[in-house]
């Protein structure tokens, strides 16, 4: 084992959930690996909250994620489109959230041939105008605050999207054992 993965500064081992995994030949992905479960659960916590600040409660934050997708550069996006875009394998998953995002009047579907497609309706786009305003003011204003230089955030996220695409891999390897 490393010395990083030994001790910090303080004589604490690295901040992780599952030291018998920081055990191995590499501590740093143990760390990476608890950063992200916490950011995405307090992410996910945030985007619920935060469209209930903006008028819509109840949402699941799958259904947060599909409404922003949906009303982007608003135009109707199929449900493979929706399932590709957050490599979400489970099609139910996207389907029920879209069904409970269609009762509430937030978007509308249709069929393109044979698939389904999904468009954001003018309650849909309000709803996620106000999302925004409520973002602006409660995370973006604070964390602007922090200085962090946006082109490091920028490279982390591209990181990100670059580690993800090995948790894929292994993944595929992993069902073939």
């Amino acid at each position: 084992m490393s010395d990083r993965a030994q001790k910090t500064d303080h004589g604490i081992g690295p901040v992780v959930t599952a030291s018998h995994l920081a055990a191995g030949a590499m501590p740093a992905l143990s760390e990476i690996e608890f950063a992200m479960t916490l950011m995405h659960h307090s992410f996910e916590r945030w985007m619920v909250r935060c469209m209930a600040a903006a008028g819509v409660p109840g949402l699941q934050p799958i259904a947060v994620h599909l409404l922003h997708a949906v009303a982007h550069r608003n135009r109707e996006k199929t449900l493979s489109e929706l399932c590709m875009l957050f490599n979400i394998e489970d099609t139910h998953v996207v389907t029920y959230a879209i069904k409970k995002l269609d009762a509430l009047g937030l978007v509308a579907s249709s069929k393109r041939g044979k698939e389904k497609t999904v468009k954001a309706t003018r309650k849909g786009l309000d709803a996620c105008h106000r999302y925004h305003q409520v973002r602006e003011t409660l995370l973006v204003d604070s964390m602007k605050r922090l200085n962090l230089d946006e082109d490091a955030l920028s490279g982390i996220a591209a990181m990100m999207r670059t580690i993800s695409g090995q948790y894929d891999q292994a993944a595929r390897s992993a069902t073939s054992l």
